[in-house]
């Protein structure tokens, strides 16, 4: 590091991940979680990472161990270890840009697993390798590992229940109204140039007429899928809020973003993102 003073000694620079908006970083010598949330804990991804680093300094502790036993120099036994173990597990040494849309494809390629969703990694917990492991070092049984992996899957379904209900809320008595407000006052400004002769413009009920029935449609959609979310199993809950649940809630998403852009100020009941953004 240069800072133009040449008294004082040379200061190495920090290597590590400067990026803050990566929520689980590794910085050179240490991951960081970074800004969990008020309803979660690291207390779990801890003890994973614990674990399955006390299993890959057992694997190489042995591995040293019964080399050395065999009359091989230590550190030829270091080198042709650390040699072997990337040529094993190098596919996941990645100094791209991991967040473009092309490392996914990458990720592919090389093998790696891509859990986009929680449900999709939940079940991760369960396998008989994560298994075998956490009752090798006496983490936890396989009973303990199952009742986190159900845990997992009813605070999952749980918490998308409680967001998709208040979804529904909002967007039928408190966003529909609003919209449906501004497009009276345009019917009406409409009807009062008609009445004076006066060629009124449609354009702007239109923009906001599309947006309106696509938020019916789509609260209708989460409304009925609502309703048909009691399943038999933990498991299923989970899919139904994946599978029906989310989609329906991003589709409402959607035409409340766009009516935001274009219902009146004096009207729009929440707060928007300029003013959340911008605005003190």
């Amino acid at each position: 590091m240069v800072i133009g003073v040449d008294t004082l000694p040379v200061l190495p620079t920090d290597p590590g991940d400067r990026n803050r908006t990566s929520p689980f970083a590794f910085t050179g010598n240490r991951f960081e979680f970074r800004a969990p949330g008020s309803m979660q804990t690291v207390a779990g991804p801890m003890v994973t990472i614990n674990t399955i680093m006390a299993e890959s300094l057992d694997y190489a502790a042995t591995e040293l161990e019964a080399a050395v036993a065999g009359g091989v120099d230590f550190d030829m036994a270091v080198q042709s270890l650390l040699t072997q173990i990337i040529t094993d597990h190098g596919a996941v040494v990645f100094n791209g840009d991991g967040y473009s849309d092309a490392w996914p494809i990458e990720a592919e390629k090389r093998g790696l697993a891509n859990l986009r969703t929680t449900l999709d990694a939940l079940p991760e917990l369960i396998t008989e390798s994560a298994l075998d492991l956490f009752e090798k070092y006496k983490v936890f049984n396989h009973r303990e590992m199952h009742s986190r992996y159900e845990i997992g899957l009813e605070q999952y379904a749980l918490t998308i229940g409680v967001e998709a209900r208040l979804t529904l809320e909002m967007g039928a008595t408190v966003i529909l109204p609003a919209a449906v407000r501004h497009q009276t006052e345009l019917a009406i400004n409409i009807g009062a140039l008609a009445a004076v002769g006066v060629e009124p413009d449609h354009a702007a009920l239109s923009e906001v007429s599309a947006p309106i029935a696509a938020l019916r449609s789509s609260l209708a959609v989460l409304r009925n899928a609502l309703a048909g979310e009691s399943e038999e199993t933990a498991l299923g809950e989970a899919e139904h809020a994946r599978d029906a649940l989310l989609p329906a809630m991003s589709a409402v998403r959607a035409a409340a973003d766009a009516l935001e852009e274009i219902v009146a100020d004096d009207l729009w009941p929440l707060p928007t993102y300029q003013e959340m953004l911008f605005i003190l």
